[in-house]
């Protein structure tokens, strides 16, 4: 069984137990914290995480933001000037990219119910671009089941980091990890 293979397992056996009613949206948050070399096996085995969903009885819809950010720069009128001198990107990024990627997650999570996991993968495409945290933050009150987020990168205690690479930051997320070995 493969570590990724691993991690879905405890992922099931978090998702099957009982889901508390009254969380705030920031606690409905699972973080499927995974090493950042193990993004192709994991995307591999994401039907092993709509399985264990399904069969604890709940629904499953994935988003995928890895191809949020070019397809939004696509649109951009002065793209190629941001090319040339990206520093004038920056207001940008945190203002309307921001924006437009909470709306499309929360999209997702306005349309399912309290009993569905709305699974987030590519976050790692964001790097350098949006804060998974602060996109987070964006949507919690959009989250009326639960929001997996799959993580590449590292948790130490609840403090999360983004490929190893950017300062990390606490949150009040379930974890979700082979370190954990969570156990209901």
């Amino acid at each position: 069984m493969s570590k990724v293979q691993k991690l879905a397992a405890v992922y099931q056996r978090r998702v099957s137990a009982p889901w508390q009613r009254t969380l705030a949206g920031a606690q409905r948050v699972l973080m499927i914290v995974y090493p950042k070399e193990r993004e192709r096996t994991l995307r591999g085995c994401l039907g092993e995480f709509e399985q264990a969903t399904v069969q604890a009885g709940h629904e499953w819809r994935l988003v995928d933001c890895t191809k949020w950010f070019a397809e939004w720069m696509a649109g951009e009128e002065y793209r190629d000037a941001y090319f040339e001198d990206p520093e004038f990107l920056g207001p940008r990024l945190e203002d309307e990219f921001r924006r437009v990627a909470a709306n499309r997650l929360a999209t997702t999570l306005d349309e399912a119910d309290e009993n569905t996991v709305v699974g987030l993968v590519g976050v790692a495409s964001l790097y350098g671009f949006l804060r998974v945290s602060k996109l987070i933050h964006d949507v919690e009150r959009s989250i009326k089941g639960r929001l997996a987020v799959f993580f590449p990168g590292t948790k130490d205690d609840n403090n999360y980091r983004l490929l190893d690479a950017r300062d990390g930051w606490n949150y009040l997320a379930q974890p979700i990890t082979l370190d954990e070995g969570w156990v209901p």
